[in-house]
């Protein structure tokens, strides 16, 4: 994984989307937009800031991936990127995504 100005950046392609779910990380749970998705990872705007720091386990729930699980890559500025835990199970759920749901989105607004 290579990194900008120590940020981590995911090395695979991403899709902007537009999923909404909701995000725990240790007891901590809030609402999130999923802004991007790769078979590697996510990046999330969060509703309300939570302490989340790299390498904590997190778990997210949406209605169109069900429940997986990774790890937290890096948290700045109300966003927050993943890394899944890739189980044959993860791939499974993200595939499916792909193949019946996806269509790329264009951003409303640009950080």
């Amino acid at each position: 994984m290579a990194t900008i100005k120590d940020m981590p950046v995911r090395a695979t392609d991403r899709s902007k989307v537009r999923i909404f779910a909701t995000v725990k990380v240790m007891h901590q749970s809030t609402r999130a937009r999923v802004v991007d998705l790769s078979p590697s990872g996510m990046a999330f705007d969060i509703e309300t800031p939570i302490q989340a720091m790299p390498g904590q386990l997190v778990t997210v729930e949406s209605e169109e991936l069900g429940r997986l699980s990774g790890t937290v890559r890096w948290y700045a500025n109300g966003r927050l990127g993943i890394q899944y835990k890739l189980s044959t199970n993860a791939l499974a759920q993200i595939t499916s995504y792909f193949r019946f749901f996806h269509e790329e989105m264009q951003p409303v607004l640009r950080r």
